[in-house]
């Protein structure tokens, strides 16, 4: 158990990309706290097999976040299945190498990047984000009150060379939700940012990384312990707040203490 010794027990929760990566460890993380969760993926096998593993009555659902009509019928599902829904993460998103598979090595600039890969990129990472809440929130709201999750990077990331289109769709999402914070104050629906703190090593990263990068590479499971906490009773009244997850000791002490 985390250090924080926080539970989730009983609370509904839509992980968005859960299949692999930070998505799947966010899940997992959940689902040891009691959560029950529902976690999607474009490919509805590889959805139902990740669920499977993931236990604790996880399901799995088909979801292209990029599709309109995908999204809201996945929500209608979560919510039909999980019997409502507290909260959602916004995690979906492909990275720099579906445009670049040496981005790391051998980064390229912008103008190579072509315009089908940036617009595949910013649809998933960015209006993905927004067509998921956008389906999510009333229900929330509706509902008495709920919370979201986005999950977001480093900024230093955002601005680095070589990183279009993945850096400008995450700085987009996380704007994104800053302006979600701001229209939902005074409601009973937190908003807040979850981000790493680092690479991890998730599939995102090229096989060609040099080894000495490679080990200081974060595990994805520097997420578990404040998306636990994020969806915990604890964390009830915190709203708008940017939390680094590999500085999540100081940042809770700093906040609770």
């Amino acid at each position: 158990m985390d250090s924080t010794g926080a539970r989730a027990d009983g609370v509904r929760v839509l992980v968005t990309g859960g299949t692999s990566g930070l998505g799947e460890a966010m899940a997992a993380a959940l689902v040891e706290a009691g959560a029950i969760v529902a976690i999607t993926g474009r490919d509805r096998d590889r959805a139902d097999a990740a669920a499977r593993r993931l236990g604790g009555g996880a399901i799995g659902v088909a979801m292209d976040v990029r599709d309109l009509d995908e999204v809201e019928r996945g929500v209608e599902q979560v919510v039909d299945s999980l019997g409502g829904l507290d909260v959602l993460v916004n995690n979906a998103g492909i990275g720099m190498r579906t445009v670049n598979p040496r981005f790391v090595t051998t980064p390229q600039p912008f103008w190579m990047v072509s315009p089908e890969g940036f617009r595949d990129v910013v649809a998933t990472n960015l209006t993905g984000y927004f067509l998921v809440a956008r389906a999510v929130v009333p229900r929330l709201v509706a509902g008495g009150g709920g919370r979201v999750v986005n999950v977001s990077m480093n900024h230093s990331t955002m601005n680095r060379a070589g990183f279009v289109p993945y850096g400008p769709a995450r700085a987009g999402a996380e704007a994104l939700s800053r302006i979600m914070a701001a229209d939902l104050a005074g409601s009973p629906v937190t908003v807040n940012l979850l981000l790493p703190g680092g690479a991890t090593r998730t599939g995102m990263i090229p096989d060609d990384v040099p080894e000495e990068m490679r080990s200081r590479l974060l595990p994805a499971s520097v997420m578990a312990e404040p998306i636990r906490w994020l969806c915990s009773h604890a964390a009830a009244a915190v709203h708008d707040q940017r939390i680094v997850a590999s500085e999540f000791a100081a940042w809770l002490a700093a906040h609770t203490g």
